[in-house]
């Protein structure tokens, strides 16, 4: 399937991507932060808005996901002036990551 890049600090978010993504049939590269990512080859990035910059994301001609917890509107709002392709709620992403990385993936 794809080749996916999980940025987080958070090491239980990430392991839940990792898990949840990897059992979809998806390779999973997990970083701290996009700046030491490895992009090459990367279909998509699946980003923590707590953990990095959204203007940081954008730009790498990759679509990008982007979570944020659900009462902070100033990250929701920063990362779709960015242009992160799609903004959602942490709860949200834990409940259908499959089917949102699936649809930014065009399956």
């Amino acid at each position: 399937m794809a080749r996916i890049v999980s940025v987080a600090t958070d090491l239980m978010g990430a392991s839940r991507v990792d898990a949840t993504l990897t059992a979809a049939g998806h390779h999973v590269v997990l970083a701290r932060s996009i700046a030491v990512a490895s992009l090459d080859g990367a279909e998509l990035i699946v980003a923590d808005l707590d953990a990095e910059e959204a203007t940081a994301l954008v730009g790498h001609g990759v679509p990008v996901l982007g979570y944020y917890s659900h009462v902070d509107a100033a990250t929701r709002q920063a990362a779709l002036d960015a242009g992160v392709d799609l903004v959602v709620p942490r709860s949200r992403m834990a409940r259908e990551l499959p089917e949102l990385v699936a649809g930014l993936l065009g399956a």
